[in-house]
């Protein structure tokens, strides 16, 4: 698989999943989530899954300190339902990395490691996302402003020449180029940018 180098510049996620200990899949339980890997689940790079990356970062962040994050111990909430505009695919992006879903995830063993009910939409959130630690129910809110790093001028003639099917083999990688450049920008240069993702400790309920 090729793709973007800058991929491989971004973050990393680490979490412990004590599910793959028990089940012996896993010595450690120590899992390590890098962009490309929500790349391959979301089927893109744009700046919703880029955002959405730094955003789960940030919140395990708050919520673990220095501990590294327990996944299928965290709740997702979003405020909108799961079919409006990307907030299926944030929850894809979460889902990944936390473990935790709405209904359809994995029951659990003995009463023990469920993941569902982890995973709440139409929820009451001020920001773009929040995340609670199921153990103490501390809770953070997430808010990602991506418009503070805008795409290139000439990008938005480009799109629409791509959409119409009169952009040519140039035109096409060229708009390309400029779309991962404005996710490179996010993912790299502002992945610690309190401006780009900020959170708040708290929050709606």
């Amino acid at each position: 698989m090729t793709y973007p180098q800058f991929f491989d510049q971004a973050p990393r996620i680490r979490v412990r999943d004590p599910l793959a200990v028990f089940l012996g899949g896993s010595e450690d339980g120590i899992f390590e989530y890098s962009y490309l890997d929500t790349v391959k689940l979301a089927g893109h790079s744009c700046p919703t899954v880029a955002g959405t990356f730094l955003m789960v970062r940030a919140g395990l962040k708050a919520l673990f300190g220095d501990e590294l994050p327990e996944r299928g111990a965290v709740r997702t909430f979003l405020p909108e339902a799961a079919s409006v505009g990307v907030t299926g695919v944030m929850a894809n992006v979460a889902s990944l990395i936390t473990g935790g879903r709405d209904r359809d995830g994995f029951h659990g063993i003995g009463g023990r490691f469920d993941r569902n009910g982890l995973l709440a939409f139409e929820a009451d959130v001020a920001g773009s996302m929040a995340f609670e630690r199921v153990t103490d129910g501390k809770r953070v809110e997430v808010d990602y402003q991506p418009q503070i790093i805008p795409a290139a001028p000439e990008m938005k003639a480009l799109l629409q020449l791509c959409i119409i099917g009169l952009a040519d083999d140039g035109q096409q990688r060229e708009f390309g180029r400029l779309w991962q450049d404005r996710v490179r920008r996010i993912l790299v240069d502002h992945a610690d940018d309190a401006d780009l993702i900020q959170v708040r400790v708290g929050g709606s309920r």
